[in-house]
């Protein structure tokens, strides 16, 4: 299990070392997990070994919430003062992964 962790490890701190390194606009685990995801394309083999790290991660999915919910209370002053856009930015959001979510799903069932 150590070894199946060091390896998730090492991806995010090479998506890490790019995004510091090429300055890129996207977070240095991003990063990571589309280098994960390149590995496990080009290595099929790779898939057993991360699974069992990757399913141990999803059984405590919610724990990794605690730290987003403390930076909202911490942050509860901000948030109030910026309360029109934070909802207008959320509903929107919302609306236009609903959208993509539904054209992508068109486009990928068959025509009956």
């Amino acid at each position: 299990m150590r070894q199946t962790f060091a390896i998730l490890l090492v991806f995010q701190c090479l998506g890490e070392g790019l995004v510091f390194l090429l300055h890129l606009p996207i977070p240095g685990p991003v990063a990571g997990m589309l280098l994960l995801l390149a590995a496990l394309l080009a290595w099929p083999r790779l898939h057993a070994l991360v699974e069992p790290a990757g399913s141990e991660l999803l059984k405590h999915l919610s724990l990794l919430f605690v730290p987003a919910g403390v930076g909202i209370i911490a942050a509860g002053s901000a948030i109030a003062s910026n309360w029109l856009a934070l909802v207008v930015a959320m509903v929107g959001s919302t609306l236009v992964t609903l959208a993509v979510t539904a054209a992508v799903m068109r486009a990928l069932m068959p025509d009956d």
